[in-house]
């Protein structure tokens, strides 16, 4: 169950009031006559099934309101009503496996900000993901997987070609390049001066590292990992269930690879430069893919449940 919350101007209240009250989906709808000042207008309360969220929002962008006003999205953690219930069993589908589009496209645009923050969150992750290598420690590398904000961004880019956002794409492409290349720097200045104080030697990048040898040495399994975990994670991002989302970070090898390609620059070891690389771009371009992929199918699937829902009420009007 979503609660949506609408600021309306005034000549366009009607016409909302009378897209909500014609969606069966729609469980509750209350109206609050000039109670909104800017804008000029009233608030309007509407009670729906996720799985009919796409098409209402369809309808009240379709009428303008989000230029001249303005439509929340609130999911209903708990709820109890009669209405609601029925609501959702006049809804096809499951509400679990619904995508609410504008909630998924505005994730997107907060992931892939590139703000202080992002680039933080970035360069510790890294960092650590570093002296994972140097101590081959596995769950230091576990650990630099979960810090790595970078997700949301690869994610953005499967949202973008499939709703057609060509400025979030190039925002998410903006966001990883620039935040691998200053983690990567960092992580190299800081072995730098590891090096001048002795507490990393090249036999820590180069000798036996039995934990951690797969960071610079991709294979097919990369890839198909980064395929499966980003497909988890793009399911968990739109679907009402979140539970997957963490192991995906704890899968693609990407963080460790930044983590070993600042390491390798700082001593000058091509080959394990070269293999991390290689890593990182094979899993970026697996988990893109994936996304994409995975997207492209919900958004077919849900086109024809649209499609399906617009015809049953079609009907159910001339019935009437």
């Amino acid at each position: 169950m979503l609660h949506l919350r609408i600021l309306s101007p005034t000549d366009l209240t009607d016409e909302t009031v009378r897209i909500l009250d014609g969606e069966p989906g729609v469980s509750g709808l209350a109206v609050l006559r000039g109670a909104a000042v800017r804008p000029v207008g009233d608030i309007v309360h509407a009670d729906l099934a996720r799985e009919v969220a796409n098409d209402v929002i369809e309808q009240l962008r379709a009428a303008g309101l989000h230029h001249h006003g303005s439509i929340e999205i609130e999911p209903v953690h708990a709820w109890l009503s009669r209405d609601g219930l029925d609501a959702e069993l006049r809804s096809p589908g499951s509400s679990a496996d619904a995508v609410v589009w504008a909630e998924v496209a505005q994730r997107s645009y907060e992931d892939v900000e590139l703000n202080w923050t992002y680039l933080s969150f970035m360069t510790l992750a890294t960092l650590l993901a570093g002296i994972a290598i140097v101590t081959d420690s596995q769950i230091l590398v576990i650990g630099a997987m979960v810090l790595g904000p970078e997700f949301g961004a690869v994610a953005a880019l499967g949202v973008a070609p499939v709703k057609r956002r060509y400025v979030l794409l190039a925002t998410a492409i903006r966001t990883l390049v620039v935040g691998f290349v200053v983690a990567i720097a960092a992580t190299a200045i800081a072995t730098l001066a590891g090096r001048v104080l002795g507490w990393v030697t090249l036999e820590d990048v180069t000798g036996p590292r039995p934990d951690t040898a797969f960071i610079y040495s991709p294979d097919k399994w990369s890839f198909i990992v980064a395929v499966i975990a980003a497909a988890a994670g793009v399911l968990s991002l739109t679907s009402a269930k979140l539970g997957g989302l963490s192991g995906v970070f704890i899968s693609v090898t990407t963080v460790p690879a930044a983590g070993n390609v600042g390491l390798a620059l700082a001593f000058g070891v091509g080959h394990e430069i070269w293999g991390s690389t290689l890593q990182l771009l094979l899993n970026l371009s697996g988990m893109a893919l994936a996304g994409w992929a995975t997207l492209a199918i919900q958004q077919k699937v849900w086109t024809r449940v649209s499609v399906r829902r617009a015809r049953m009420l079609d009907n159910r009007r001339r019935m009437l």
